[in-house]
């Protein structure tokens, strides 16, 4: 048996999942988390194969509690959901210990297979994200685009930003000070090549990076 926690801030989308998964005979989720904190209070108390992983949740979310599950469950088979299809994103969650990435649009039809696959030991993407990683290989650094340069940490800050949030919001959410969360705002800004946060939002919608679902809410 497959024992699978679900870890996503919307219950609607953990129920989606579940109902997915409720006719497989060879795979149960045992456990329900809404953020970070939670995931990790729920794998310390119950055995599990596999965490399906949301990217984007409030707190301590995305690379940097996908970092701290595998470092404290180095076993633990790891499936990374999120909203995006941009390869930089698959390239940092493997690269940071996933065994898996689907985005939420494909996991209805091959969510079923991809946990098979990682439970057996193997890892799934997408023939289309396996594509877009052999092809990102072979760049050269001057071909790649500057979102790609960013840091792990500069990337979540640049998610935030992207989202609207301000850096006293990125601040308590991430658990940093104020001055810490500027200063990588500004390597940011730096690194894309913009003067300010509004141009960092469109690189971020013609990147594909936001959901204009998201910019229609600022």
């Amino acid at each position: 048996m497959i024992r699978v926690i679900l870890v996503d801030d919307h219950r609607i989308v953990r129920e989606g999942i579940r109902q997915l998964l409720v006719e497989e005979p060879d795979i149960e989720v045992v456990g329900e988390a809404a953020n970070g904190i939670e995931a990790i209070k729920l794998l310390r108390s119950e055995p599990v194969d596999i965490a399906v992983l949301d990217m984007s949740m409030p707190g301590r979310s995305g690379i940097e509690l996908l970092k701290q599950i595998h470092g404290e469950w180095p076993r633990l088979r790891l499936l990374v959901l999120s909203m995006h299809e941009e390869q930089p994103y698959a390239i940092r969650v493997l690269r940071a210990g996933a065994s898996g990435y689907l985005t939420k649009d494909s996991a209805g039809g091959q969510l079923v297979t991809a946990l098979r696959k990682i439970a057996a030991g193997g890892v799934y993407i997408t023939p289309e994200q396996a594509e877009s990683l052999a092809n990102a290989l072979h760049e050269a650094p001057d071909d790649q685009l500057p979102h790609t340069r960013l840091s792990d940490r500069e990337f979540q800050i640049f998610e935030c930003l992207a989202r609207g949030q301000t850096v006293g919001e990125i601040a308590d959410a991430l658990f940093l000070s104020i001055k810490t969360v500027s200063t990588h705002k500004t390597r940011v800004l730096q690194k894309l090549e913009v003067s300010n946060t509004a141009q960092l939002i469109r690189y971020a919608l013609r990147h594909g990076l936001v959901d204009n679902a998201e910019e229609g809410k600022r």
